[in-house]
């Protein structure tokens, strides 16, 4: 069992491994809200994860303790994710009154049924949803299981930053519970179709959720990185000089026309083709709501373009709107890291037993 659906109320830390970065942030809880406590995003040496696999663990570890030591955090305990495309899930009825040490038998007896892995190779995890509608007398269970070395290797990196692996998620999973904090600021009637778009440095991964639950995820290559290696090959600049230009300015002025305007082009095209991946395998032909999510998702622009291109509203995600900041959090570049936080977020309130 890989602690994916456990209760647990200590703080832990969300740590959130992408392929160029890692995101740290911790909550605590205020009143009926939270505050953030802490918060950070370090860069990653190139190549030491490639595509949300970890390559080279020493590397990040080293720069998830130097990010804890740099933020002075006292928490030991963390919550990390593994990539939705390492992971499968599927919902299955099992007789209802099991206990759960009953049910964790007859799961790991019939799992090699759902699961295309020697079943030593996979860690598995479970969550009563509720009753099934299929048969009064059973239960519909949501069965997670992951190959063991994503889980291992996540849950090594962070010992050998001197952390506690308390809980390893799934990003789908983080993602809905940090929309939860999202929700507040939409208005939001039931049944509602929500797809969040989170375009990173070199993933963009489409979740679309209906009344709040996840129904539908999908990974792609392409994210932001394109856009700094376009910067890279038309201005001869390193790849340090190009991520720092395309974020600070400074570039000759055919740089909107010639480079910008048309990469805002193809996130429009990647946004388009996600939704239409998700059309047709479901019963669904439209959203209600687009969430913009990820290191692209504040470009300036972005989200009105989309919204013209594609006719559906657009907002930009920021799990902390509602929060209140710790006076050792700088709340500017709190807001402007926000939309790329989603993952962290919904690994921090894993401290808060809201959901098991």
């Amino acid at each position: 069992m890989f602690g994916l659906f456990e209760k647990k109320t200590k703080p832990m830390l969300g740590i959130d491994i992408s392929s160029t970065t890692v995101k740290l942030l911790e909550l605590s809880r205020h009143g009926d809200g939270y505050r953030v406590e802490n918060y950070a995003v370090r860069p990653l040496p190139a190549n030491s994860v490639v595509e949300k696999n970890i390559n080279d663990a020493e590397a990040v570890a080293q720069v998830i303790r130097s990010t804890v030591q740099n933020t002075r955090s006292k928490v030991k305990d963390a919550a990390v994710a593994v990539p939705g495309s390492a992971v499968i899930t599927k919902t299955i009825d099992m007789p209802s009154g099991l206990n759960d040490d009953a049910l964790e038998l007859q799961i790991s007896l019939e799992a090699d049924q759902y699961i295309p892995y020697p079943l030593e190779e996979v860690a598995i995890d479970f969550d009563i949803v509720g009753p099934s509608e299929k048969a009064a007398d059973q239960v519909e269970v949501l069965l997670a299981a992951c190959r063991r070395e994503n889980v291992d290797m996540r849950a090594a990196v962070l010992e050998m930053a001197s952390l506690n692996p308390k809980v390893v998620d799934i990003e789908a999973y983080t993602m809905e519970r940090a929309f939860e904090l999202v929700t507040e600021q939409l208005s939001m009637q039931d049944d509602q179709v929500i797809a969040i778009v989170d375009i990173g440095s070199t993933m963009t991964t489409l979740s679309v959720l209906v009344d709040g639950k996840t129904v539908y995820t999908r990974e792609q290559l392409f994210g932001g990185r394109q856009l700094t290696e376009e910067i890279q090959r038309r201005y001869g600049l390193s790849e340090d000089e190009a991520g720092l230009a395309k974020k600070q300015g400074g570039l000759p002025d055919d740089y909107e026309p010639e480079v910008l305007e048309p990469f805002k082009d193809t996130v429009v095209q990647q946004v388009t083709r996600s939704l239409q991946f998700f059309f047709s395998s479901s019963q669904y032909s439209d959203v209600d709501h687009i969430v913009l999510a990820g290191g692209v998702a504040s470009m300036t622009g972005l989200s009105e373009l989309i919204e013209e291109k594609l006719g559906t509203s657009v907002s930009i995600a920021n799990p902390f709107a509602n929060m209140s900041v710790s006076t050792k959090v700088n709340s500017a570049a709190l807001a402007n890291d926000a939309p790329a936080l989603m993952i962290a977020a919904g690994l921090a309130l894993r401290s808060f037993d809201l959901h098991g």
